[in-house]
């Protein structure tokens, strides 16, 4: 039997930063930058997985020095992402915040409507990819900030799903601003709406793989 080439220990231990950013890098390619159809988005992730493995597996049998660095942390990044994406695909979060209600503008009685809370758009949620459905509501406050509820809002789980709020008649986020991630796909939430922001429509945004889960036009 040949003898395994000489690893030194630096070479080894610096291994674990390079294969962990190769790792996450192609979940990131494979799931969110290559394409837009959720399922294609999906199994080229599952392939990505399966090629690393087989690579860190290969690695750690021709240079058993690298075994550890090398497979572990494939094992430990790969399988943790991996085990994040099924879980969050799969498993109801479910909120129910105090949400600020208010009258539409034209309904407010109050002579100074910068005094009250008033609505300045509101909209239904419509399905993407996903089943989605509830009102979103677009509210200048009383104290002059402005947030965005989200009320009898039901639409699947999914990993990084993230509130935006976009230009009307965008396909997709692009030039729409990110509120955050969504708190749950169940229930009523509230989320801080910043000046710049548009007015046009909102959108939850599955980041982890680039799909659209359901839109609401504010009008």
């Amino acid at each position: 039997m040949s003898k395994q080439p000489a690893i030194p220990g630096w070479v080894a231990w610096a291994a674990i930063p390079v294969v962990a950013l190769v790792v996450v890098l192609g979940i990131w390619i494979t799931g969110g930058v290559v394409t837009n159809d959720e399922q294609v988005a999906k199994g080229l992730t599952a392939l990505w997985l399966l090629a690393a493995g087989f690579v860190a597996l290969f690695v750690s049998w021709r240079y058993r020095g690298m075994a550890l660095p090398v497979l572990g942390t494939f094992v430990l990044v790969g399988g943790g992402l991996g085990g994040f994406l099924l879980y969050t695909s799969n498993v109801d979060k479910v909120v129910d915040e105090d949400v600020l209600v208010a009258e539409p503008l034209a309904r407010t009685a109050d002579p100074d409507p910068e005094s009250v809370s008033t609505q300045v758009g509101v909209g239904n949620f419509v399905d993407g990819e996903h089943p989605t459905s509830g009102v979103a509501t677009l509210i200048d406050t009383d104290s002059g900030g402005r947030v965005l509820t989200l009320t009898k809002f039901v639409t699947d789980p999914g990993p990084d799903l993230r509130v935006y709020i976009v230009p009307a008649g965008r396909d997709g986020v692009s030039g729409g601003v990110d509120l955050g991630a969504l708190s749950g796909n169940r229930g009523d939430q509230q989320y801080n709406v910043p000046p710049s922001a548009p007015s046009g429509q909102v959108v939850i945004w599955c980041r982890a793989f680039s799909v659209n889960f359901g839109t609401a036009q504010l009008a």
